[in-house]
């Protein structure tokens, strides 16, 4: 899979990142949530709507993925701007709130 460009720094350069092959679950750990909770602050700041690539890559989920869902009605709200469609940081981290769910499994 190309490279494509996530959110812009403050600084205004854009960081270029490869999502990382999948071979089964993702695994969690405290870095990789940080880093998801710094992009979402970084999108709140700069731009807050991200493309579908850039949603699913801060989901972790497949591009296909996200756009099943969208057509299914069961993914995040999203709008079409012209052509494409964007997902706005509040409403990705408002879906994904409401995705939990307690146990003890995780």
């Amino acid at each position: 899979m190309p490279p494509f460009s996530t959110l812009p720094d403050p600084a205004g350069e854009v960081q270029l990142r490869v999502p990382a092959a999948r071979s089964g679950a993702v695994s969690m750990d405290a870095n990789s949530m940080d880093d998801t909770a710094e992009r979402a602050r970084r999108a709140r700041e700069t731009c807050p709507f991200l493309t579908a690539k850039e949603t699913a890559f801060h989901l972790r989920l497949a591009p296909g993925t996200l756009k099943g869902m969208r057509l299914e009605g069961r993914g995040p709200i999203c709008r079409m701007h012209g052509r494409a469609w964007y997902y706005h940081i509040d409403d990705i981290e408002a879906w994904s709130n409401a995705q939990k769910k307690g146990g003890s499994r995780g």
